[in-house]
């Protein structure tokens, strides 16, 4: 991405742009799988038994939805992109989960929300968008109650012969091609490869949870090692 503006306004300018065809293009570009992933996401979720849940990053609010499967009290989802929110608020009033479900903007490295304010916070494809990632994890931890989890979905760097080398080529690749034509946004899924090139996955992002406070932390490489599935318990 370039420097002419900070990233934060820079992601929040290409996924409005994308918005209309986020979810389309999420589950074609994954081949389905981005269901399962978020899934067992919320399977970790279940064991804690939230009452109160955030989710950062929600984008069109996909996570949030699986989540109301374990039927909490409150669900909050926030973005900084207003179009994604749009999108997720229609999907979620359609699904008839307004009333456990709100969207609203908000900044993942400033959250509103006082100390301790959910029993789960969650974020799906969203933390290797953060600008200062230390601060978001820390405004994370902050928010989450003691005895509370932390569960993580992310893309990652696949090290498995030969699951690395089909990886890269589809993701430096076909992934911007498809992406560019379907979306008309030429950035975006180019951003997506180098983004997750350059993000601190596995046991490095782990120790950056163990930083922050957290413990009882796990990871789980999903699908080859494509995505990973992070946790953490603030004690």
């Amino acid at each position: 991405m370039g420097n002419s503006e900070g990233k934060k306004q820079q992601v929040k300018s290409m996924f409005n742009s994308i918005a209309e065809r986020y979810d389309f293009l999420n589950h074609l570009l994954s081949l389905g799988i981005d269901y399962l992933w978020r899934k067992k996401t919320i399977r970790i979720l279940a064991k804690f038994r939230p009452h109160t849940i955030l989710d950062i990053a929600t984008g069109t609010g996909d996570l949030a939805i699986e989540a109301a499967k374990l039927h909490p009290e409150k669900i909050t989802g926030i973005d900084i992109a207003d179009d994604m929110l749009a999108i997720g608020r229609k999907k979620i009033a359609k699904k008839k989960l307004d009333h456990l479900i709100s969207l609203e903007p908000g900044d993942s490295e400033n959250l509103r929300f006082e100390d301790e304010s959910f029993d789960a916070v969650m974020v799906a494809f969203g933390v290797r968008n953060f600008e200062d990632l230390a601060k978001g994890l820390a405004e994370m931890f902050r928010v989450t109650n003691k005895g509370g989890v932390v569960v993580i979905l992310e893309f990652s760097k696949p090290a498995m012969f030969p699951v690395n080398q089909l990886y890269n080529v589809y993701f430096r690749y076909i992934l911007p091609f498809l992406g560019r034509i379907i979306s008309g946004n030429k950035s975006a899924y180019t951003y997506l490869p180098e983004s997750v090139g350059t993000f601190p996955d596995g046991k490095q992002f782990l120790q950056l949870l163990e930083n922050t406070g957290f413990m009882q932390t796990t990871f789980k490489p999903l699908t080859f090692g494509i995505v990973t599935l992070y946790s953490g318990v603030k004690n």
